[in-house]
């Protein structure tokens, strides 16, 4: 099957896949799909040795980055440092997570190192990272690239895409020059909008035709690419679905959890990022939206308060600790209700792809043909 964003991205199979990690990325893209790292959970250095790395593994086959460049944050455009940043989380706020973390028989870890994930400097940093590697695709969400942003891709030939929850954001998007949209339903794990998929995607890629649209939210088999395509979609984006296979970094007790999930164990949350974005339902996530719990922080400051204890759960949930059980959760669609065992990524774009085939040969035969 051949699509726009196939001839677009010079790909086999309309799949796209974002992760973390860099091993999904390379199988991804070997398979016939396209991966996508995630850069902004890195480093500027940490990036240039995972893309060297994607470079290595890949052999020329085409793979791009996403890098977070929010519209608005904490301190845009006002030159702040990390520590700057970090000064700017309440005590109120620390105080609510070390209750929390208590409540659950965890000790709080002494103050390490401070990073915030978003930033000017940082991302024109990353920015030049991704664009000094043979990228075929930056993808950003969030709000409009900036300028810069888009500039500088179209300048190298790179197409850019912007994911987006509502028409009307679609539409700012191709205003400002984006060359392929990401309609992402609120199934989607993740940053995600109120809007569902099904009913998202046909408003987008009307409100935006002939820019390519690709769907997403809550997509993990090749039928339901199928059906992204029938609504009229280039192709699929997703994310889920690569976050238990046999390369994903998801920490194992999670993993463990996603596998035994229904579509309902997932929950939009503000408490992890400052913005609502869709995760596994936990004590950490109830405690969060309970009564009496302190608003979300603007991004990045919640994230700088709440990802150092998140990750020390997920080394605690994986020794055992029934406290870091409980609050231990990750970024999810709804699609993990069909995610139900380990495989290499590989594998699972092999069965997207007959999946996808199996689909229109349904819907062939429907037609009569």
């Amino acid at each position: 099957m051949r699509t726009a964003i196939c001839d677009m991205l010079g790909i086999d199979i309309p799949v796209l896949a974002f992760s973390h990690c860099r091993d999904v990325v390379a199988a991804v893209t070997n398979a016939g799909g396209f991966g996508v790292l995630g850069a902004s959970s890195h480093t500027p250095e940490q990036l240039d040795r995972e893309l060297a790395w994607i470079d290595d593994h890949v052999h020329g086959r085409p793979y791009g980055a996403d890098i977070l460049m929010p519209e608005k944050f904490e301190g845009k455009g006002q030159g702040l440092d990390a520590r700057d940043l970090a000064d700017r989380v309440p005590a109120g706020h620390r105080e609510f997570v070390r209750e929390l973390l208590a409540r659950n028989g965890v000790q709080a870890a002494p103050d390490g190192p401070v990073r915030a994930l978003v930033g000017d400097e940082l991302n024109a940093q990353l920015l030049d990272v991704a664009l000094a590697h043979p990228i075929k695709l930056i993808a950003n969400a969030l709000g409009v690239p900036p300028r810069s942003m888009i500039d500088r891709a179209h300048a190298a030939g790179i197409p850019v895409a912007a994911l987006v929850g509502a028409k009307e954001h679609a539409v700012r998007q191709v205003a400002a020059g984006v060359d392929v949209i990401v309609a992402q339903g609120t199934e989607a794990g993740g940053h995600c909008g109120e809007v569902t998929t099904m009913v998202l995607v046909p408003e987008v890629i009307e409100a935006v035709h002939p820019v390519p649209v690709l769907a997403a939210g809550g997509i993990v088999t090749g039928r339901q690419v199928a059906a992204s395509i029938a609504l009229g979609a280039a192709g699929a984006w997703t994310g889920s679905v690569w976050l238990t296979t046999e390369e994903a970094e998801t920490a194992p007790h999670t993993v463990r959890k996603m596998l035994a999930a229904s579509s309902r164990d997932t929950v939009r949350s503000a408490g992890r990022t400052g913005k609502p974005s869709r995760q596994l339902r936990s004590a950490w996530t109830e405690a969060w939206d309970a009564p009496g719990a302190p608003g979300p922080l603007p991004m990045p400051l919640q994230s700088m308060l709440t990802e150092p204890a998140l990750r020390r759960l997920d080394v605690l949930a994986e020794g055992g600790h029934a406290g870091a059980q409980e609050l231990a959760t990750y970024w999810v669609g709804q699609g993990v209700g069909l995610m139900g065992k380990v495989r290499p990524a590989r594998e699972v774009v092999r069965e997207m792809a007959e999946d996808l085939l199996e689909a229109a040969e349904r819907l062939n035969a429907a037609l009569g043909e």
